[in-house]
């Protein structure tokens, strides 16, 4: 053994030099020394695995198993500032070329949606039954309801502590979570559920501005309203529009097994979920606390407006970006057949 200590410690210490200086300055070794670095690892786990059956000393072990595992984690695991860029990126540029590289199942979704509003709204301005057919259970809100009992519900909770509106967005941001991974996930389904859905959701809220409106309440109920749905009704729009493109994966796989179909729809379907968690705890803190404060009515607009702004310049820029991208593609393709 004192053969075997002699003949590799040299080794051992330069392992540990060049973890060491990889640690310090992450990204600024040579290639040559990369290459050592690899090199040594390597060799260092097989002396490890020499040591583990052949020793009983357990310091050796443990220090060669330190030091494996720290040079595996400078050789495999990103740097952390290498994981936070990429994070900022797929923020920043990921998440809305995703939205753009779907967005025909998001226009679908959507008019889901609308239609699913307006078909309430008509039946519920118009015909008594359907409008309790589609209030919610449970609320006190229902039609017939006096515009002092609905606008007292509009301003209710302003006076609540800060405590307890955290406590109802980690509320909010399950529920509206679960809503959005259902529509998603039962897109697997062939699609129907989900469309079903995105109809259903559009009910509740067209029915729910039609008992407002039928009360004489417009400005109130949707400065209520928008400056949290913006935002949280995108995210779920988002959600089926990804559940409608697994169920197309499903109807229509072309040339490919349905499974392989699935599996490409599934990586988009990730990437528009880790995007949509994001939008949805944003939401969640909105109608927790903007919705429940102070802010006047116009103020409340006006923070909805902003939302649909930033929204729609967000997507824009995620198309620009798309668009930049696949020009790179065609051309890099071009060269190569050049």
């Amino acid at each position: 053994m004192s053969d075997f200590l002699s003949r590799n410690k040299p080794d051992w210490a330069e392992l540990e030099r060049l973890v060491a200086r990889a640690r310090r300055r992450p990204g600024s070794m040579p290639p040559e020394e990369l290459a050592r670095l690899d090199v040594l690892y390597r060799r260092t786990t097989v002396h490890l695995a020499q040591v583990a059956t052949r020793t009983q000393d357990a310091g050796l072990l443990q220090y060669l198993n330190d030091l494996t595992a720290a040079a595996h984690s400078v050789i495999y695991l990103p740097p952390r500032g290498r994981m936070l860029a990429g994070a900022v990126r797929f923020v920043t540029e990921g998440f809305p070329r995703a939205i753009v590289r779907t967005w025909p199942y998001h226009a679908a979704a959507a008019a889901l949606v609308l239609a699913g509003g307006l078909v309430a709204y008509f039946a519920a301005s118009t015909d008594v039954l359907a409008a309790y057919a589609l209030s919610m259970p449970g609320d006190i809100r229902l039609p017939g309801s006096t515009s002092e009992q609905l606008r007292g519900v509009l301003g209710s909770g302003r006076d609540t502590d800060s405590g307890y509106k955290f406590f109802f967005a980690s509320f909010l941001f399950s529920h509206n979570l679960q809503v959005g991974i259902l529509a998603l996930g039962l897109g697997v389904l062939a699609g129907v559920p989900t469309v079903l859905l995105m109809f259903y959701n559009g009910m509740i809220l067209g029915a729910f501005a039609a008992m407002h409106h039928g009360a004489g309440i417009y400005a109130e109920f949707w400065a209520w309203i928008l400056p949290h749905a913006v935002t949280e009704l995108t995210a779920v729009i988002f959600c089926g529009g990804v559940g409608l493109l697994l169920g197309r994966a499903v109807l229509s796989p072309g040339e490919l097994t349905r499974t392989e179909s699935l599996r490409l729809a599934g990586s988009e379907a990730a990437r528009v979920c880790m995007g949509v968690a994001g939008m949805l705890v944003l939401a969640a803190l909105i109608e927790s606390y903007l919705r429940q404060s102070d802010l006047s009515t116009d103020e409340r607009l006006s923070f909805a407006a902003a939302s649909a702004c930033f929204w729609t310049f967000y997507l824009v820029y995620g198309a620009l970006r798309e668009r930049l991208a696949r020009r790179s593609a065609e051309q890099a393709l071009l060269l190569w057949r050049d």
